[in-house]
């Protein structure tokens, strides 16, 4: 089906086209095939008019742990390490198969009313998020997450085998990564076993790194290096990596990951509310290394809302550095698109309205009290726009949402399983 977006205030974010231009959009199939002017002879089966409607590429979620949603607000106010190890680890092991299921699909819909329509997902029972993630018609790069001693992964690695090769390539929208959690929850051979399948497969690694003071402190005292220093002594960053959080950074830290072509997943909702501190985005920035954005999980956040993410992005580095230039609105943007899909090898793909990518496009509508005067469409999306103003998500050329009703997932259904699982599950947690 051919397709034209008409009379869309258009921010593209691809540098070749000016930062905001008033046009048309050209889809055939997936594609995307002209920006600005529609081509001579182009015939729309199907037109969709954007006026009132700032027209973006579809946000991408680079670290997020889609079913932990059933777990929102259920842990607050802990510091990380206590969060983990006496609310988060306890009940996850009580997680059945089905709860990952329906928790997927919810978060699924969060992540499109939020104009997402690519994230990077870690957690448990791989094969329900992808069966969700397929639904939903978004794209996901799905973790085959590394965790434990060398007897514990010997154990999992054919079931990570099978993820991989059951949906890797699923749709052309699913990939599988290899997932090694962190640094201090993998024995140094379980490690390597993570970056053998990384390296087997030819995929991507998805890991946390120098998260908080207390986990660079522990490396220290073990390795004698910091995180991000033993990570790359043991061979993992000769891999294409996109490493979550990224905290606590010396320069030595950031000189390596600049070195090493890795990309940085900011977090600021969950590293605030953690108070794990503030990752240094401006000095990545000015060297050129390319952080992109991310939500986490929904019980250190508490939601899957990338406009918060963008707009913290965009204001918390001022307040840190005393520097109101730290990070830019457009700055921030990039972070959420186009850095996204550099960070998750995507950028071929999405990340930019540009001519030869899929078609995953977002509206945002600018018809609200809270987005008018229209002066800078950059700036009402970075700091002014709500995840409540998307009220179109196109993902590979099909509509997921149009008119703020999300067409793959039936949310009141959803909503009712979510609701009776998380009762169940509230009711093991009684037994921790």
């Amino acid at each position: 089906m051919n397709t034209v977006i008409k009379n869309g205030i258009v921010i593209s974010m691809d540098p070749k086209l000016p930062r905001v231009l008033r046009g048309d959009i050209a889809i055939e199939g997936k594609k995307i095939v002209s920006v600005g002017d529609i081509p001579a002879g182009f015939t729309a089966d199907r037109t969709i008019d954007a006026e009132n409607s700032i027209v973006l590429p579809g946000i991408i979620n680079a670290h997020c742990h889609l079913s932990m949603v059933l777990l929102r607000n259920y842990a607050d106010d802990l510091d990380l390490f206590t969060w983990l190890n006496e609310k988060i680890w306890p009940i996850e092991e009580k997680m059945t198969e089905s709860q990952v299921y329906n928790s997927s699909l919810l978060g699924a819909a969060e992540l499109i009313r939020s104009g997402v329509t690519s994230f990077a997902d870690m957690y448990f029972f791989q094969p329900e998020t992808c069966k969700a993630v397929e639904q939903a018609g978004i794209r996901a790069r799905i973790g085959a997450p590394f965790m434990g001693d060398e007897e514990t992964i010997e154990k999992k690695l054919p079931a990570l085998q099978k993820l991989y090769d059951e949906w890797n390539g699923r749709d052309g929208r699913i990939n599988v990564d290899s997932a090694p959690h962190a640094p201090y929850t993998l024995t140094p051979g379980a490690l390597q076993m993570a970056i053998k399948f990384a390296k087997d497969n030819n995929c991507r690694i998805h890991i946390h790194v120098s998260e908080s003071k207390q986990e660079t402190e522990e490396n220290y005292e073990k390795h004698r290096v910091s995180p991000v220093e033993y990570l790359e002594k043991a061979g993992l960053f000769e891999h294409p990596t996109y490493a979550a959080h990224c905290v606590q950074l010396n320069e030595e830290d950031l000189d390596i990951l600049k070195k090493n072509g890795v990309y940085p997943v900011h977090n600021p909702t969950s590293n605030l509310k953690l108070g794990n501190g503030f990752a240094p985005i401006p000095a990545m920035l000015e060297m050129g290394i390319h952080p992109a954005l991310g939500t986490d999980g929904a019980s250190s956040n508490n939601n899957l809302n990338m406009f918060e993410e963008i707009h913290l992005a965009a204001i918390i580095h001022k307040a840190s550095t005393g520097d109101p230039k730290a990070v830019s609105a457009y700055q921030a943007l990039q972070m959420a698109t186009i850095f996204g899909a550099e960070a998750l090898g995507l950028d071929d793909v999405c990340g930019s309205l540009t001519p030869g990518k899929e078609a995953d496009i977002i509206m945002v509508d600018t018809n609200k009290t809270h987005l008018q005067p229209l002066h800078n469409p950059v700036a009402t999306i970075s700091y002014g726009a709500q995840a409540s103003d998307v009220h179109f998500v196109m993902c590979a050329g099909e509509v997921l949402m149009e008119k703020g009703v999300v067409n793959t997932i039936d949310e009141k259904e959803v909503i009712r399983r979510v609701s009776e699982d998380s009762a169940a599950l509230m009711g093991e947690a009684s037994s921790i």
